[in-house]
């Protein structure tokens, strides 16, 4: 019920990344096999940069997750089915500093160079390539200096995609 098999990310189905993100939402997860993090995503991208398959992930600095992130070469992103939207949400308002998220929402952690979720339909398995904080003054467009009322600018992570895991 739990396996997973590895496929090409060119043979992806569920290619719609701006629903998968945007709509469905991700867990971003971070660490080793005994200590991580999860956060609850809705921002992202999924493309091709310096001829790799590439996520790019945007986390804000207050963000319990962001230390596991910058202490950890890979990082995994997962995306489920509707049914764990509840717990997706419940990732994303509580922080991992104050609580054990994972073991309050019942997921199931597996390990390979990234935590993931044994529950999720699709995992990415991502290695870091790139990081730098987002520069306000590259801002073409003034509303956008709204999103950021704290000057809290998120860290953007390049991640290579080295594995695509799909529910079997």
């Amino acid at each position: 019920m739990n396996s997973f098999k590895e496929i090409d990310i060119l043979s992806l189905e569920e290619s719609n990344a701006f629903k998968l993100i945007g709509k469905d939402w991700m867990l971003i997860t971070a660490g080793n096999e005994k200590n991580l993090n999860t956060m609850t995503a809705s921002w992202g991208m999924l493309g091709v940069l310096w001829q790799k398959n590439v996520s790019c992930i945007f986390v804000r600095p207050q963000r319990y997750t962001l230390n596991f992130l910058k202490n950890s070469d890979y990082y995994s992103l997962c995306f489920f089915s509707d049914k764990y939207k509840k717990i997706l949400s419940y990732c994303g308002t509580h922080s991992g500093k104050d609580i054990d998220k994972i073991s309050k929402t019942g997921l199931s952690v597996d390990y390979d160079k990234a935590p993931y979720f044994k529950e999720a339909k699709l995992v990415l398995i991502c290695k870091k390539i790139y990081t730098d904080y987002i520069d306000p003054s590259g801002f073409k467009d003034a509303a956008i200096h709204s999103e950021y009322e704290n000057k809290d600018y998120h860290k953007v992570f390049v991640g290579e995609i080295t594995k695509c895991l799909e529910k079997e």
